[in-house]
């Protein structure tokens, strides 16, 4: 009876151990494929960001998009959101000597010749594409994971220097010269109020959450798609959600496809283009950030 009772647990513990085995390893090699193991330099993150931590509060803002409603074109609706947990930002836009590094480490394209000013002035000619290969190689380097910011997120950072599109004309009006006027006179001052010549960094001043250069004259990409909303009364009664062209915002917001490093030569959907195209990274403090990064660079997941 012991010796079939010793030969019982060794089956059981056989049956336990084997299975645990082939979970370990494949858990070993998984994590070798998302790049755990691989040796990287790791540089303090101080060196390469300066950033802000805007504490957790509610706010509001007027949500992106073309919003139509009975055929109309009309302002977009005032979200009111709340941010649950603190949102760290940089506090400057990525600077030309900050992108240097990546193209330097070749991760990253070069800036074209006639956007370079100076290693203390942003990065501009930057696509969507440039400002997500510079935000993995931070990630990178720094342990951390750096990510473009939502629409939401940006306009949480920007506090009262977001900008608000509105025109102001009754969403019920059925006249569309009311709105086509309106919108013609914010161009005529948005091309005239315009100064596309980059400046240095901190010159456009700070909001009240410390982070500066917002609503300058350097637009920021973010990792939200242009969309298209059909109102009826209030409510979204259809949404259709364009990606490969993800809302810029600066002085005001605008579509921009993701490969255009100069606005003005096109990719803007409607009305005066950006001055200028760069962006500022926020840092993802979700304690499975790192995990879902390494995921989608691998194309595990999308």
């Amino acid at each position: 009876m012991s010796s079939q009772r010793a030969k019982h647990q060794d089956v059981s513990a056989l049956s336990l151990g084997l299975p645990l085995a082939l979970f370990l390893c494949g858990s070993v090699t998984i994590a070798g494929q998302l790049g755990y193991f691989e040796r990287n330099e790791r540089l303090e993150v101080d060196d390469l960001v300066e950033s802000v931590t805007i504490p957790a509060s509610s706010f509001t803002y007027r949500a992106d998009g073309e919003f139509y409603k009975n055929g109309f074109a009309v302002d977009g609706p005032i979200v009111n959101a709340r941010f649950a947990r603190p949102l760290t930002v940089m506090k400057y836009q990525v600077s030309e000597g900050e992108y240097g590094r990546c193209v330097k480490d070749a991760k990253c394209v070069p800036i074209l010749a006639a956007h370079v000013h100076g290693a203390d002035f942003p990065a501009t000619g930057i696509s969507y594409d440039d400002a997500v290969r510079y935000a993995r190689w931070l990630s990178d380097k720094t342990g951390e994971v750096w990510t473009l910011p939502t629409h939401e997120e940006i306009a949480f950072a920007a506090g009262s220097r977001f900008p608000d599109d509105a025109l102001g004309v009754d969403a019920n009006s059925r006249n569309p010269a009311l709105r086509w006027l309106a919108d013609y006179e914010r161009e005529t001052r948005r091309k005239a109020d315009a100064n596309p010549v980059p400046r240095r960094r901190g010159t456009f001043g700070e909001n009240e959450h410390g982070l500066a250069d917002f609503a300058g004259n350097v637009w920021e990409w973010t990792s939200t798609c242009h969309r298209r909303v059909e109102l009826a009364g209030p409510e979204w009664s259809q949404e259709s959600i364009a990606c490969g062209i993800y809302v810029t915002v600066g002085q005001h917001r605008s579509p921009m496809s993701s490969f255009v490093r100069d606005p003005k030569s096109g990719g803007c959907a409607v009305g005066t283009p950006p001055s200028n195209l760069g962006f500022r990274l926020v840092r993802d403090d979700r304690w499975y950030a790192g995990l879902l990064s390494r995921l989608r660079h691998s194309g595990i997941t999308s």
